[in-house]
């Protein structure tokens, strides 16, 4: 655990009692605070009861009395589309708003740090796609090369749950843009955009609000290094700002299907190679299309924002290479659950917008495509550019009719449920297709969240295997 300093016997107030927010009362008792907690959900109180935390309700009147600061969890709105009714008392108390991430980056630095021969250095990750994968590949290569380093954030163990780093430490965080926007202290030593694509509009006033969220990250006090992925507009300008010159080491540019030139430094990947050049040469090369935890070119665009960032800590690219071979890649994200009868069976649950699932079709040839859920913002038009691969579409969740409806002239069935999709994609599929769950929605219409959709995916997939065994 990181001790939160700086708030010795003061009441800090914590909204949101789930991992983050409990973990967040926790560093700060450690600390010397006296955490206030508060959850509309009363199991969610009483865990926090039972660990010996005060709970009091914020809303009433009165409920800031004595309180300095509020911490706020990711899942809580604080802005748009409206702000929570304990955010706004806050304000009208005049108490400073903030989360975990700042109390971490706030606290993460100890006094023995000065006695340390390399200072402990935090890498952090954020981006529309590709911000978990990413996260977990920077941290596997710098566990193969023999590196103390910890994942948390989004991914891992919680920011205040992880060991103080010691001497020469790491710290990957994955940062989503609710923990950015709102976090008072942002000083990563190395930070990564990954991409930008509309996600979450309700919670940021729409894309411009998003990305400003995004681009905090780069914004509080700049970190020394800077990788950009640039095949948007909004990286090309991110990189553009950060850079003081067209040599400017500081910032790396990345990029998926493009050629990068130019005097500065650069990782792209072209036709499943990666390559890195600097002041106009090539520097190192990798093939990256016999590597089994990162189909397709999204994958191959963390790959290079991957490299980009352990490049930065002196890993040579042969080391990089062998990590990149033995990363298993994650759960729910273009991960196969099972292979049969020349069928694969890929399982990428975590595509829960258009652009993510488009990504995932586009990395495969003939699709058997499983999709639907509750739609976001936009419609489905850009899906249109990877519909080549689906053979047929398969639609689960409770508007699947509607949401079939959307995907043109395409082969749909209306399926409903996981169970009837994975059933009727499994026997109509032949030798060389794969079943891809990329559903292109949020799950939360039949599932908690989008890992119980991809389990319940692989469920499906080994019973219906099991089944087809046994005949």
């Amino acid at each position: 655990m990181i001790p939160v300093n700086g708030f010795e016997g003061q009441e800090i107030a914590i909204l949101g009692l789930g991992r983050s927010g409990l973990a967040a009362a926790r560093a700060l008792r450690a600390g010397g605070a006296e955490p206030v907690c508060w959850d509309d959900n009363p199991a969610a109180r009483s865990i926090a009861e039972a660990e010996g935390f005060v709970c009091r309700d914020l809303g009433h009147v009165d409920g800031f009395r004595g309180i300095s600061r509020l911490i706020v969890s990711p899942g809580i709105p604080h802005l748009y589309p409206a702000p929570n009714p304990v955010v706004v008392a806050a304000w009208d108390a005049g108490v400073p708003v903030d989360n975990d991430i700042g109390l971490f980056f706030r606290s993460l630095a100890v006094e023995d740090w000065d006695d340390h021969g390399a200072t402990p250095r935090v890498i952090a990750v954020t981006g529309s796609n590709g911000k978990s994968t990413t996260s977990a590949l920077i941290h596997h290569v710098l566990r193969h090369a023999g590196r103390d380093v910890q994942l948390a954030g989004n991914i891992g163990r919680g920011v205040l749950d992880i060991d103080p780093p010691g001497d020469g430490g790491i710290v990957v965080l994955e940062l989503s843009s609710y923990q950015t926007e709102l976090a008072r202290a942002l000083t990563p030593d190395v930070a990564v955009f990954t991409n930008l694509s509309p996600d979450h509009l309700d919670r940021h006033g729409g894309l411009g609000g998003y990305f400003a969220a995004k681009r905090r990250l780069f914004a509080e006090g700049g970190p020394e290094r800077a990788v950009i992925g640039v095949d948007e507009a909004e990286g090309r300008f991110l990189a553009n700002q950060l850079s003081e010159a067209a040599v400017d080491a500081r910032v790396i540019r990345v990029s998926s299907g493009q050629k990068l030139t130019g005097p500065g430094w650069h990782v792209f990947a072209r036709k499943g190679f990666l390559a890195e050049w600097r002041k106009g040469r090539q520097i190192a090369s990798i093939d990256l299309r016999g590597v089994q935890g990162l189909p397709g070119a999204h994958n191959h665009q963390n790959a290079c924002a991957a490299y980009a960032v352990v490049r930065t800590f002196g890993i040579a690219p042969r080391v990089i290479e062998a990590a990149f071979h033995a990363f298993e890649g994650l759960p729910h994200r273009s991960q196969t659950v099972a292979e049969a009868g020349g069928v694969r069976y890929v399982n990428d649950s975590k595509a829960t917008n258009v652009d993510s699932a488009a990504k995932a079709l586009a990395a495969f040839g003939k699709v058997r495509w499983i999709c639907g859920g509750l739609q976001k913002e936009g419609g489905l038009e850009a899906l249109a550019a990877a519909s080549g691969s689906v053979v047929k579409a398969y639609v689960i969740g409770r508007e699947a009719a509607a949401f079939a409806m959307q995907l043109g002239g395409m082969e749909t069935e209306v399926c409903g449920d996981m169970a009837t999709a994975v059933a009727r994609a499994s026997a109509d599929a032949e030798d060389g297709d794969v079943v891809l769950l990329a559903p292109a929605a949020a799950s939360f219409d039949q599932y908690d969240n989008f890992e119980q959709r991809g389990e319940d995916f692989a469920a499906q997939v080994h019973r219906v295997l099991e089944q087809a065994g046994g005949a």
